[in-house]
């Protein structure tokens, strides 16, 4: 995804009061990492105000599920919201990991204690903290996140030091 897209997905997320917390390749580019990443992971409160605030923001850019064959009935709404957890969605903007809980961090309430409020693209959000981020990513256990905590954990030595 491009830097627009980032900018795009953030700010209509930041414009629509969406209640988030930035985790994912694009909290560790905030925290100084330099690996690419293809979409933007939040983990989101899921609250029913907030969920009818997803749903606003989202409606304009189309989401539909990432990966799933074109044409399947989808509607991207508060009942779907409520009924699922986490969706890989696809938008006219860009790739958004929209996630109710994560593991090694939980959900939103169980991960603001682990978050801090910075600007990106122009934008305030909450951004998880590179401890935790280290965390997330050591909990995923996939390939890619273990390939990142080293720099990840050189990042933190230097803001240590």
């Amino acid at each position: 995804m491009t830097e627009k897209g980032f900018r795009d997905i953030l700010g209509a997320l930041c414009s629509g009061n969406v209640e988030f917390i930035l985790i994912g390749g694009l909290a560790a580019m905030a925290h100084g990492s330099a690996r690419a990443t293809v979409d933007v992971d939040v983990v989101y409160r899921r609250t029913l105000e907030n969920m009818h605030r997803i749903e606003q923001t989202l409606a304009p850019f189309a989401p539909y599920l990432r990966g799933a064959p074109l044409g399947l009935p989808f509607r991207f709404d508060v009942a779907t919201i409520s009924s699922g957890l986490n969706f890989t969605l696809r938008t006219s903007i860009g790739d958004l990991d929209l996630l109710g809980e994560v593991v090694g961090g939980g959900d939103f309430e169980r991960l603001i204690t682990h978050s801090e409020t910075i600007k990106l693209f122009g934008n305030d959000m909450q951004c998880v903290t590179l401890a935790k981020l280290i965390e997330l990513k050591r909990a995923a256990g996939r390939p890619k996140d273990l390939d990142a905590i080293a720099e990840l954990e050189t990042l933190q030595d230097e803001l240590e030091s």
